[in-house]
């Protein structure tokens, strides 16, 4: 039997962790690992748990939750633990700093259970995770801040791939690229995986990220 994929949860509002906590528990392939409600304590149980998975809140007591994702999975950690990021649509600009601080991804507090738990299942895998609301809601926030100054100079990517990374920015899935651009699926992996390769980034959540620092949003 595969062993169950470890969560640790980490929120500061008791009966959000609490059914978090239930949740999670109920599914044969999900436990929890351990309960946290600062981000402090976090840090401290992902080091010492070694979780697949830690769920992250960002607005938490002692220490917030993008510092404890950047001590967990920043650039400067020598063994990563995947962190997933839920958070609420006021919490847009939190949420792109807690991508850049190392975050594999986020959802919304208030998705659907069955959302959350194949987030879980989507980050444990190594994959990244983008809520595609999200997403769009950080592009109309962000968007209007890009100064031509913070634009790159130039890009190793081609035009169709600067397209699919635009849309990769939007949320939209493999499959909802290969409809806009006419594309197929197959397609598609291939363009996302030679942008990634081409840029030196480890995800799509990245790639996000870089859509945004450098300007490549509309």
């Amino acid at each position: 039997m595969t062993a169950p994929v470890r969560v640790l949860v980490c929120d500061d509002q008791m009966l959000v962790r609490t059914g978090l906590v239930t949740i999670i528990d109920a599914q044969p392939d999900l436990e929890v690992a351990g309960e946290c409600g600062d981000g402090a304590t976090a840090v401290a149980l992902a080091e010492r748990l070694r979780p697949d998975v830690v769920l992250m809140d960002v607005r938490m007591p002692v220490l917030d939750g993008i510092e404890a994702t950047r001590r967990l999975a920043g650039a400067a950690v020598a063994d990563p633990v995947k962190v997933l990021v839920v958070t609420t649509f006021n919490l847009d600009e939190h949420v792109y700093e807690a991508l850049r601080a190392g975050a594999s991804g986020f959802l919304l507090k208030d998705a659907p259970p069955d959302r959350l738990l194949q987030g879980i299942r989507t980050v444990a895998t190594g994959s990244a995770l983008l809520d595609p609301e999200v997403t769009r809601a950080l592009v109309g926030r962000f968007a209007a801040r890009i100064r031509p100054a913070d634009r790159a100079p130039g890009s190793p990517l081609t035009p169709r791939e600067l397209e699919v990374l635009r849309l990769i920015a939007d949320g939209r899935s493999n499959a909802e690229i290969a409809a806009a651009l006419h594309l197929s699926p197959e397609t598609v992996k291939t363009f996302v995986s030679r942008i990634l390769t081409k840029l030196g980034l480890r995800d799509r959540v990245q790639a996000v990220v870089y859509a945004f620092r450098n300007g490549l949003v509309d």
